[in-house]
């Protein structure tokens, strides 16, 4: 037989009053074996309110991107400005960094030492190496290169330039020089101007490039083109042309050799010098006393003779009339 549970056996059913002392028995009972504890209620299995609300918050995207993303980095954040509060911590990290930084620009990879110049004449590179003046070697990193650059297209005669540190620690300036084309007499003095008309250097004297036309005038040197055509058209007249000259800033008159002038016209000068070297390989005309050829109006082109023909031409006619001139 099973043995009997004496806790059991007083919660047995009785009846009447004897139910009362049952419990009292019971409770003695337990006691005396040390459960003093009362019977719990089952445990409901329904969340707290609190922790009802807590994954309802969890399931928000945007609280578990503040908490996965936002909260690390704001926590970082405060650590290190709480870090850098210190001045003593702020000028400790500025030495470190200067420190570096000065460490990695001073490695010899990146030292300059030697500067070289392509393309430029010789008088164009001193020019420049008086501009872009520096005490070698200098680390590449303390080079203002855009700097530099735009100080030699400054020049007069530089067309274009580059600029770039090349192997072997040595600043390479590649320059394209302007080309002089004529040369320009102005109040100032005489300036060769390439084939834009834009400058390229002073000329002391015009001897120093006897190759080179020469152009005069106010307004000339914004008619360079122009002025090359009209070179280009003169063709045999070249070696007696001693130049051209602006007037009132709409024409050219060409001057030969001789105090010759022709004077073209506002429109078209070119076909005006054409005819004009037509009749001189057709009929000399430019190897007579011709002072100056007028074409300003083409259909009708006009000769005025120097004053020694006038005078003889005069004393022809006084000849043939019986009279003299004086």
């Amino acid at each position: 037989m099973r043995p009997v549970d004496p806790i059991d056996f007083a919660k047995g059913p009785t009846a009447g009053g004897s139910a009362r002392v049952s419990e009292a028995v019971a409770r003695a009972i337990r006691a005396r074996r040390g459960d003093d504890s009362v019977p719990q209620r089952p445990r409901d299995p329904a969340p707290s309110r609190t922790a009802y609300r807590m994954n309802r918050l969890w399931l928000t995207p945007s609280f578990r991107f503040f908490l996965r993303r936002i909260a690390p980095l704001a926590a970082v954040a405060a650590c290190v400005g709480l870090w850098f509060a210190s001045e003593e911590h702020r000028t400790a990290f500025t030495d470190q960094i200067v420190l570096m930084k000065s460490e990695i620009q001073n490695r010899p990879e990146f030292m300059v030492k030697l500067m070289a110049i392509d393309g430029a004449s010789e008088a164009l590179a001193e020019d420049i190496r008086e501009i872009v003046a520096m005490d070698f070697p200098i680390s590449s990193f303390d080079l203002d290169l855009p700097g530099m650059l735009e100080q030699v297209e400054d020049l007069d005669a530089v067309a274009s330039a580059g600029l770039h540190v090349r192997a072997g620690g040595i600043l390479q300036i590649d320059i394209t020089e302007r080309t002089p084309a004529v040369i320009w007499r102005s109040d100032a003095g005489l300036e060769m101007l390439d084939a834009e008309g834009h400058r390229v250097a002073a000329l002391p004297h015009r001897g120093d490039r006897p190759d080179l036309p020469l152009i005069a005038g106010e307004g000339a040197e914004r008619e360079v083109v122009e002025a090359l055509a009209i070179l280009k058209a003169a063709g045999p007249l070249l070696p007696r042309m001693r130049g051209l000259v602006r007037v009132g800033e709409r024409r050219w008159n060409v001057v030969l050799d001789r105090d010759q002038v022709i004077m073209l016209p506002e429109e078209k000068p070119l076909g005006a010098l054409a005819q004009v070297v037509a009749l001189d390989q057709a009929k000399d005309l430019l190897g007579r006393d011709v002072a100056i050829v007028d074409m300003r109006r083409p259909t009708r082109p006009t000769v005025r003779l120097t004053e020694a023909a006038q005078d003889e031409l005069k004393r022809l006619r006084g000849v043939e009339l019986g009279v003299s001139y004086r």
